[in-house]
């Protein structure tokens, strides 16, 4: 199986993926650079696809990367998460998506159109989904914490939350209990995962990414 190693260098980070007569897949172009024999193919999507990728943020196609050889992805100030999928389902946060290996199946998850629009993704929101084996390497802005949820709830503020299991309940809510305390909390609304299993989380960004962000704003 597609080895991904995630290098450090200069302050930044890429992603380099092995391949030994396999196959990977990868963001549209994420690519920076290939050695050896690696053959690079993308599909065109059906207009299906393409419809719910023009609604969401996702991208339509995952370019496949077949070969023998070493496929070096873009860096960034950010960071990278390597997630192994063990045959469970896992949703991803928009612009989550990074790399997977060729045994890992791509699809789409819609959210419920009230979740979606609270969440300010407006009524329409497809997320990436990934099932079956094999390692996907996901975005982040810092560290990322695997958290297992026991029939419990995890509400946080903002996109902290990057994958969670298909089998959690996510909705939107706000923090207090009244509204006139939540317009006077000065709180925004809360993401909730509740029910069991697993989260992953990364709540504190990269000093880089985090300067990057400032200057941007």
């Amino acid at each position: 199986m597609a080895r991904f190693d995630i290098v450090e260098l200069e302050g930044m980070r890429y992603v380099q993926a092995h391949l030994e007569d396999e196959s990977i897949r990868a963001e549209a172009g994420a690519l920076s650079y290939m050695r050896g024999d690696i053959r690079v193919d993308a599909a065109v999507p059906g207009l299906g696809q393409m419809i719910k990728c023009a609604l969401s943020s996702e991208s339509p196609v995952r370019p496949r990367y077949e070969g023998t050889g070493d496929v070096f992805l873009q860096s960034s100030f950010g960071g990278y998460h390597s997630l192994d999928v063990k045959g469970e389902a896992w949703i991803l946060e928009n612009g989550a998506y990074w790399a997977s290996a060729g045994t890992v199946e791509l699809g789409l998850h819609r959210e419920q159109a009230i979740t979606s629009f609270f969440a300010g993704e407006g009524f329409i929101d497809y997320q990436t989904r990934v099932s079956g084996k094999g390692v996907t390497v996901l975005n982040a802005d810092g560290p990322v914490e695997e958290m297992h949820l026991r029939d419990e709830s995890l509400s946080v503020e903002g996109k902290l939350v990057i994958a969670r299991t298909e089998g959690l309940r996510y909705r939107v809510r706000r923090p207090t209990r009244s509204l006139i305390g939540y317009w006077l909390s000065g709180e925004e609304m809360m993401r909730t995962y509740s029910g069991t299993g697993r989260v992953l989380i990364s709540t504190t960004p990269y000093w880089n990414q985090r300067l990057l962000s400032a200057m941007n704003h």
